[in-house]
């Protein structure tokens, strides 16, 4: 990425990962040396904001990043706006904005003077983007791959960007549906796919064992619940769906294969317990992030719950 010709950027949206890389790029596109100074939105004042974004005595490039500028009062935004209307040469300003909390109306102005620079992605663009990001690594994976990667790991941005890479560099880019399974059941020999197919069609003693034995061999609990979650997301966005398996999968960013896998194992279940699933995945999702709780009693725990509701 060049040098940008606009010094004031906007980087909107709630995924985490993907504000935060687009950070990393707009900050190298400064140039390289660029003095960085990391702000959060309700600290800024004018004062602030004016000795934060002054040209440097030493005609260094300097970048000024604003964090959570959606929780921001009205008086420190109101500074900011004012701020990106007359930047000084050398200086590059970023604005992380969520697009929500009590600054959402602000977004429409922001918009005005910032280059924007789109933080979100949809359920639907995630195979692309998982696609997209071997490609960046010079990987071209078929289809497949792609959903092989997102039903083991499950669909968080940095934990997907993260398995790429370390696919790419332990399989030297040769990459197939048998290697991702491979890598992902790895030393654990059970992996959360496994656990989540068996917990979906009701093997409970099955699920059980499985996920005690990945546990013991240092399967991580968080790893375990992304799977379950993935997979229960899955049979409740097909619950009860008929349709062609291709076209339902072009309409729901999902590979046709696991389409018509999860839409067979989605008539087993009954609406209520697709809720009650729902439920639960949600609550251990808290619970393995440290919400409360002993992780792998939860996970345990959600397992079988979610294996006797079918």
């Amino acid at each position: 990425m060049g040098r940008m010709l606009n010094p004031v950027h906007l980087v909107l949206g709630d995924e985490e990962f993907l504000a935060e890389r687009l950070t990393k790029q707009i900050i190298q596109s400064a140039g390289p040396g660029a003095e960085v100074t990391t702000m959060r939105a309700s600290e800024v004042t004018r004062d602030a904001i004016a000795m934060a974004a002054s040209p440097s005595l030493f005609a260094e490039d300097r970048v000024v990043v604003v964090e959570k500028t959606e929780l921001a009062g009205k008086d420190a935004t109101d500074a900011l706006l004012k701020s990106c209307v007359d930047v000084a040469p050398g200086v590059t300003l970023i604005i992380q904005h969520t697009g929500g909390g009590r600054q959402k109306a602000m977004v429409g102005k922001f918009k005005k003077v910032a280059e924007v620079h789109e933080a979100t992605i949809d359920d639907r663009d995630r195979h692309a983007w998982v696609t997209a990001e071997f490609r960046s690594h010079g990987v071209r994976p078929t289809p497949d791959v792609a959903a092989a990667l997102m039903e083991s790991v499950g669909s968080d941005l940095r934990e997907l960007a993260s398995a790429v890479s370390q696919l790419v560099a332990d399989t030297e880019g040769d990459i197939t549906v048998a290697s991702v399974r491979d890598y992902y059941t790895g030393v654990a020999e059970v992996e959360g796919f496994d656990i989540a197919d068996e917990a979906v069609t009701g093997r409970v003693d099955r699920a059980l064992a499985s996920t005690r034995r990945a546990l013991q061999l240092g399967t991580s609990p968080v790893a375990i619940a992304a799977a379950l979650g993935h997979k229960v997301g899955d049979v409740a966005k097909l619950y009860g769906v008929r349709g062609n398996p291709n076209q339902l999968a072009g309409e729901l960013g999902m590979h046709p294969f696991v389409v018509r896998k999860t839409m067979q194992v989605a008539r087993q279940w009954s609406g209520d317990a697709v809720s009650e699933a729902v439920i639960i995945v949600a609550d251990l999702d808290a619970e393995v992030k440290g919400n409360g709780g002993e992780a792998e009693f939860a996970v345990e725990n959600a397992v079988r719950r979610i294996a006797e509701l079918v």
